[in-house]
């Protein structure tokens, strides 16, 4: 009889598909330094969106599993109106911006950590506190500028992507026999 080794309803290419994104906006941010304010709004609600997007479909795939589905269910709400807000008001300025920016990591991180702990997912946790990190810095210094603040969210969308590929790929794909 074969015994699958990792939790059902666990899908590693959808926490790695996450992290590819992270990292593909990290990248977009970092050898785009010249970005204009609009730009980032543009990109990182689209980030935001299609992350909250994948964060959803893992919850249902984990509600379908009987696994803990909560995690997955308010980074995707989260990370979507944080993308529907910066479209919803393209104009604001930059602070606003920052702020909810700040905002969406802290609430991400704090997420982040709690589910990734429930779950005995550690990386996942180290990406929390990084993203409550970020979001501190950003409140910290609101005022930096614009090619400063597009570094940081590139770093930082860079690593939480690296921890959440690691983690997925944590997650053992094949099964086995007990021992």
């Amino acid at each position: 009889m074969q015994y699958p080794t990792t939790t059902p309803g666990t899908e590693w290419w959808l926490l790695s598909f996450g992290g590819v994104v992270s990292i593909l906006f990290g990248l977009a941010l970092l050898f785009w330094p010249g970005i204009s304010l609009i730009v980032l709004i543009w990109v990182f609600g689209i980030y935001a969106i299609i992350y909250g997007i994948v964060r959803l479909v893992g919850m249902f795939r984990e509600i379908g599993a009987n696994v803990t589905w909560w995690p997955s269910l308010l980074i995707g709400v989260v990370s979507v109106f944080a993308g529907i807000a910066v479209f919803a008001w393209p104009l604001i300025t930059l602070l606003v911006v920052i702020f909810i920016i700040a905002v969406w990591a802290i609430a991400l991180g704090i997420v982040e950590i709690v589910g990734g702990l429930g779950k005995g997912q550690w990386l996942l946790a180290i990406a929390g506190v990084v993203s409550i990190m970020l979001g501190f810095i950003l409140l910290a210094n609101p005022v930096l500028g614009v090619d400063i603040v597009v570094r940081v969210i590139g770093a930082f969308a860079i690593v939480s992507g690296i921890l959440q590929i690691i983690e997925g790929t944590r997650i053992p794909t094949v099964t086995g026999t007990p021992t």
